[in-house]
């Protein structure tokens, strides 16, 4: 899975830009301009995402991108996260026997699955190899999904 979700940007103001995610309803931001509404967008689907996790509700597939929106993507660790949550989910397997599978302490498990601690990408990936998926970060340089400061290091995380 991609976790690239598609965006409508509208100008509310000559200051104010709304971002809104139609796949993540919960998620709106705004910024001043379009480079700082899709700043503060990718700040809001990382949000989203993690609040969803926390909260056990669905992590919703991206839609087709339409015409006229823009693509943003989750911030690789979170989306990781997100793969692995996912995975997990559908594995079936509680946290103890998937933390006898890794060969971990239950503990290890729990924060691998909390979107809030920074669990090294390495760790990530053994985890979603353990269950049949691999993690493929691709750098790319699309000009909707990133301010031109950033356009050359944009990351989208793939889920194969």
């Amino acid at each position: 899975m991609r976790f690239v979700y598609p965006a409508r940007l509208r100008a509310t103001s000559p200051s104010e830009i709304v971002v809104s995610f139609r796949d993540l309803p919960e998620c709106l931001t705004s910024g001043a301009d379009a480079a700082e509404a899709l700043a503060e967008a990718a700040d809001a689907l990382e949000e989203a995402i993690a609040g969803r996790i926390v909260d056990s509700e669905p992590i919703p597939r991206p839609s087709p991108r339409r015409t006229g929106e823009r693509s943003v993507a989750v911030p690789p660790l979170m989306a990781a996260k997100a793969a692995l949550v996912l995975a997990f989910r559908e594995s079936g397997l509680s946290r103890l026997a998937f933390a006898r599978r890794l060969g971990v302490d239950d503990k290890v498990v729990r924060r691998m699955l909390d979107p809030r601690h920074a669990t090294a990408a390495n760790r990530l990936h053994k985890a979603l190899r353990l269950l049949g998926r691999d993690l493929v970060v691709e750098s790319t340089a699309s000009h909707d999904m990133a301010p031109r400061s950033q356009r050359a290091t944009a990351s989208e995380v793939m889920i194969g």
